[in-house]
């Protein structure tokens, strides 16, 4: 139902596409409302376990549409307005983390200042070879910590790695972003989405409260003050997951060697 994002449902799977391409698939003020409203929506749904995140075209997003953004910024608008937009943009890689869903990106072309953000707020991202990252906002007098950028970055690459980038608006290539281990994979543009599948298809292995209780924990463990708050987490998870009902399959399946059957919930 969005004019922008794309979304395909397979199985227990979306397919989400930011769909403008001739714009570099840019985020401008509809595709943003319409990425917040899906990611937003997510928490509450459990009949999708995994989402994968990728741009139509030869971009991945290429982030604020700055024409847009020039034009609305010839009227005046007080500090508060400004925040709230500013809010309604940056709630997009909020929503991103705190839903239940892995999600994978398929990084393909740019992905600057805004695109940038979201390929980080992902959980696995995938390149190809035309792949290029930046900070992008630095170069248009702004700073380069928006969006998470600042949260995310140096606790991929470090500090250093990450004031190098966010200092200079520098593009980060394919080849450098796979030897950070920002990227999982660097792959032909046309196999890309079949990259993603492989990986999905891995996770659709995992009980669907497992691959759940696992993303939330990976996410708590990041700020966690030590280790055992951790582990106190994990022992919870575990007990959690055990008494689920999708354990027993989860076992019998691994057991014979089969894809596990799990019981399918709205």
């Amino acid at each position: 139902m969005y004019e922008h994002l794309e979304l395909r449902v397979d199985g227990d799977v979306i397919w989400a596409t930011m769909n403008r391409p001739e714009r570099l698939n840019a985020l401008n003020r509809k595709l943003v409302e319409e990425l917040r409203d899906f990611f937003v929506g997510l928490y509450w749904r459990r009949d999708v376990r995994v989402v994968v995140l990728n741009g139509a075209g030869g971009a991945f997003c290429a982030g604020l549409d700055l024409k847009e953004r020039t034009n609305e910024a010839n009227g005046a608008r007080s500090v508060g307005a400004g925040l709230t937009a500013q809010r309604q943009i940056s709630e997009i890689v909020i929503a991103m983390r705190r839903c239940p869903q892995p999600i994978v990106a398929c990084v393909d072309g740019a992905a600057s200042g805004g695109g940038f953000a979201l390929a980080l707020a992902s959980d696995i991202r995938l390149a190809t070879p035309r792949t290029r990252m930046n900070a992008a906002f630095i170069r248009i007098g702004l700073s380069a910590c928006d969006i998470g950028v600042s949260y995310f970055l140096p606790r991929m690459v470090g500090a250093s790695v990450a004031a190098e980038y966010m200092l200079t608006g520098r593009f980060i290539d394919a080849e450098r972003a796979y030897g950070l281990g920002l990227v999982s994979r660097i792959v032909e543009p046309e196999v890309i989405e079949r990259e993603a599948k492989a990986y999905v298809d891995d996770m659709l292995a995992a009980t669907p409260l497992g691959l759940r209780l696992t993303k939330e924990a990976l996410n708590h463990a990041l700020d966690a003050q030590g280790l055992e708050a951790v582990i106190a987490m994990e022992d919870r998870n575990q007990i959690l997951a055990s008494q689920d009902g999708d354990f027993a399959e989860g076992v019998q399946a691994f057991l014979e060697k089969r894809p596990p059957r799990y019981e399918r919930r709205e």
